[in-house]
């Protein structure tokens, strides 16, 4: 599970996301829907990713792109509730948060891996990753952890505009190969289940929390152990 949310402490220098030790002001206190630490489902069981679309939400264009076979087209990203506004997304041949995934963090976009072990493209069928810096750099997803379910994201790419609906939060660990076949999947949680639809998984540090249980641990890219994901599947195509 999740840990509860803990503001930044001010006179800490914490590592950023790979970015390297930064300069952390204190967060605004969370609002009543803030779910930093809310896992939904939970990812220890393959039933961990939403299977289905509630029935609340719209459906799916059936005509809705595949998964992309060579580089996909270049992206940018909207978030309302974030304030965030297309921001650049640059796709890479990879891993998630890997060497060349996080030199595009530190650079101040955000990155998403495709090709074997990464995700596919705007609105393909699969996995569409998406990593961005919570500390450093530009520190884009500084404040993912706020994005709560039925919370819209906006994915503009190749002239169309792909609208996902936040679903579900996880947590991955970077010191678990179990964890990160989850994370990776096409079927996000769920290793091995064939797609049948688009979905989306939005990842950032989770530095704070780690810091703040006493958990210390990174890897040579200055990941901490735990990200915090942000699960959605797609449920409009327009023309952008």
């Amino acid at each position: 599970m999740l840990r509860p949310f803990v503001l930044a402490l001010a006179s800490v220098a914490l590592a950023g996301c790979g970015g390297g030790p930064a300069e952390v002001r204190e967060a605004p206190r969370p609002g009543p829907s803030d779910q930093p630490r809310s896992v939904e489902p939970s990812s220890s069981s393959p039933s961990s990713a939403p299977s289905s679309t509630p029935s609340s939400e719209p459906s799916e264009r059936s005509d809705r792109p595949r998964p992309s076979e060579g580089t996909p087209a270049a992206a940018t990203l909207t978030v309302p509730r974030l304030g965030l506004r297309q921001l650049d997304v640059v796709a890479y041949r990879g891993r998630t948060d890997d060497a060349r995934g996080t030199a595009i963090q530190n650079g101040g976009d955000l990155a998403s891996p495709h090709g074997p072990g990464g995700g596919t493209g705007p609105g393909g069928i699969g996995n569409y990753q998406v990593t961005g810096h919570r500390l450093s750099s530009t520190a884009p997803f500084r404040y993912l952890p706020r994005l709560a379910r039925g919370d819209v994201v906006h994915v503009e790419s190749g002239g169309s505009r792909y609208v996902y609906r936040i679903v579900a939060t996880r947590e991955t660990s970077f010191r678990s190969a179990a964890s990160l076949r989850e994370q990776r999947a096409a079927v996000p949680g769920r290793p091995g289940a064939e797609p049948t639809r688009a979905m989306l998984t939005l990842s950032t540090c989770a530095t704070l929390e780690d810091h703040a249980a006493g958990n210390y641990w990174a890897d040579r890219f200055d990941n901490p152990e735990h990200r915090i994901d942000k699960i959605g599947v797609l449920v409009r195509v327009r023309r952008a």
